[in-house]
């Protein structure tokens, strides 16, 4: 069994479980899985865990993402993204000058309705699945932050129905097909995603992702280690015995270190693998994630 990061380049057209369906046939083995969903239309970086790789995705879906997409305004869908049915056409005129002060507002802590076409579960059920029944619930307001939302390209050529490149970084959590919806209003009308490609996640940007055909012909070239996948956190070097004692789980000491409280600590054994993820508790380290053989996995 492998165990390790693939960065893939993921194709329109692919949900992200078919993305681990189909590595799951590459590499032969069952424990595959993914960090952060991917819209079926969207492309760019998906994060997929092989192996004991798999218990550490939910820190790499924590990590800030970065997009890029192409806003179209005037016309709503019922998904709010070009997959979806027309529901609204309505002319729009504003400057580029007022497009910027508009994108500012939604810059920092905000709110944000999950839309209903989203993966999110309420009373058991996704709010897909319920979209796809014709039905639709209320959804309470989720808080996200927006880093940096950026104009990058405006077609105002297109009258009444101008449209926007942007650049978006922002937390885990946050739907951009929803930033694009709430924009489009906030400019007196409505708006649709066209085109999404996320280019980061954390620090695994679009340039050392990997096509799905390239990693159908060279998979083991394009496997991280567990090492590489935890890069984002502060990253612990112990010697054998504590080596040992991580192995078991057992609470660990770093001499002179000061640990901060609300982070994740990876622990590097001496021959340079990665052994677990620690949390901070008091003057110790805690065990959070295991995933040294020693483990008994």
């Amino acid at each position: 069994m492998r165990d390790g990061l693939v960065v893939v380049d993921k194709e329109p057209g692919w949900t992200s479980h078919d993305v681990v369906a189909k590595l799951r046939s590459v590499f032969g083995q069952k424990r595959v899985g993914h960090a952060g969903t991917l819209d079926p239309d969207a492309t760019g970086v998906l994060l997929v865990g092989l192996g004991r790789a798999t218990r550490l995705l939910r820190f790499l879906q924590a990590a800030p993402k970065v997009y890029r997409g192409t806003i179209q305004f005037g016309i709503a869908t019922t998904t709010l993204d070009a997959a979806g049915e027309v529901t609204q056409k309505t002319e729009m005129t504003f400057s580029r000058e007022e497009l910027v002060v508009a994108l500012a507002q939604f810059v920092g802590d905000i709110k944000q309705i999950p839309p209903m076409v989203s993966a999110i579960k309420i009373d058991g059920k996704r709010l897909y699945e319920l979209a796809r029944a014709g039905e639709e619930i209320e959804r309470a307001p989720r808080p996200v932050t927006v880093y940096r939302f950026i104009l990058e390209d405006f077609g105002e050529s297109k009258a009444g129905f101008p449209t926007a490149t942007v650049l978006v970084e922002c937390s885990s959590g946050t739907y951009i097909r929803t930033l694009a919806a709430d924009l489009g209003e906030a400019l007196g009308g409505c708006a649709h995603i066209t085109t999404l490609r996320r280019l980061s996640s954390g620090s695994f940007d679009i340039d050392e992702a990997h096509e799905l055909d390239a990693i159908i012909a060279n998979p083991d070239e394009c496997v991280l280690s567990t090492r590489i996948a935890m890069r984002d956190l502060v990253q612990i070097a112990v010697d054998a015995d504590t080596e040992k004692l991580v192995g078991h789980g057992r609470p660990i000491t770093v001499d002179n270190t000061v640990y901060d409280q609300s982070g994740s600590y990876a622990i590097v054994g001496p021959k340079g693998s990665l052994l677990a993820i620690y949390e901070a508790r008091g003057n110790e380290l805690v065990a959070d994630v295991v995933v040294a053989p020693e483990a008994g996995e």
